[in-house]
This record gives structure tokens, sequence and C-alpha cells, in this order.
């Protein structure tokens, strides 16, 4: 028998990259700086908890279905390191589960994840009001589009993929 086990993300500013800092600091102009320390607070809780789960559980030959998860085999373990280095929680389970014996999948299809960020990159880099509302414009109206794309993607890639041996080898019944 199969089992999906789906564990949602919760982004820190580790996963955000070059990203990172204009989000935190729109995030502290927009909340003010008391709520977004509760708000990192609660994200830090709940990746303890989501942490605690999978250090509980079984993993050899478990396929993990990483969001935004452009490659596997090596390629996929050095975007895990890197992401790991940079301090990000989500990367510091997959990489523990990787080390008990989890399979790393190609998730995504990386032309569409580059769609999307360069779409966000451009709200968040723009200089003026304009070029801001221009941005989250064009956003708008590509998102449901490559996201609905990014989905048929994912879906046709996780059917194949859980039929099918990984590059990274194993057959596992399992799925993050």
């Amino acid at each position: 028998m199969r089992t999906l086990i789906y564990a949602p993300v919760i982004h820190t500013s580790a996963d955000l990259g070059s990203l990172a800092g204009d989000v935190t600091k729109r995030s502290i102009a927009d909340l003010g700086e008391d709520v977004w320390r509760e708000h990192q607070r609660t994200v830090e809780g709940f990746w303890d908890a989501i942490s605690d789960y999978f250090n509980s559980i079984d993993v050899p030959g478990m396929k993990i279905y990483q969001d935004g998860m452009v490659a596997e085999g090596k390629t996929g373990e050095k975007i895990v390191e890197e992401s790991l280095n940079l301090g990000s929680r989500n990367y510091q389970l997959v990489s523990r589960l990787l080390k008990r014996g989890a399979i790393l999948v190609k998730t995504e299809d990386f032309n569409l994840v580059k769609k999307e960020r360069d779409r966000l990159l451009k709200i968040i880099q723009a200089k003026t009001i304009t070029e801001k509302i221009l941005g989250f414009i064009r956003y708008k109206l590509i998102k449901n589009i490559l996201l609905n794309k990014r989905d048929e993607y994912i879906a046709k890639r996780s059917d194949y993929t859980w039929h099918h041996r990984t590059q990274a080898g194993g057959g596992g019944d399992s799925r993050k």
C-alpha cells in the first residue's frame, strides 16, 4: 500500500535567497518588529513539530516531492546542500531524510519556476510605485496560468515517478 504524507511548507528567510532582505524589510515595515518576531517564532515552532514527526518515522525508500525542486540526483542534492547552508529549516529536514535513505525526486519544471520567481523579483525590486504596480499586475495576469502549468507538471511527474524508479534508485512506497 502506498501512503502520501503531505507536509506543508512555511518558508523562512533562508528559503527566499536574494529576496529575503527585501521581504524582511517590507514585513517589518508593514507589521512592525514585534509582530514580525512573533511570526518568526511561530514558524520555528512549526518546523520543530514537522521535524519531530519525520524523525519518528521510517524513511528508507521514501520519495521526497519537494515544492520547487527542479532536479534530482547529484544536482538535486547540491541544491539541498546549498539551501541547507543558508539555514533553511525545510532543507535541513530534506537533508536529514536523504541521509536516512529517502530519495529526492525532481518535482518541477525549471522554466516554470524561474518565470514565477522572475515576476516576483520584479515586484520586490521595483524602484518606483509605478514599477511595483505594473509588476504586480503582470504577475497577477500570469500567476494562475503558471500555477496551473506547474501543478500539471508536478502531477505528471509524481504519477510517473510513483510507478518507476528514480535516478537516485530505490522504489519506496511513501512520499513527502
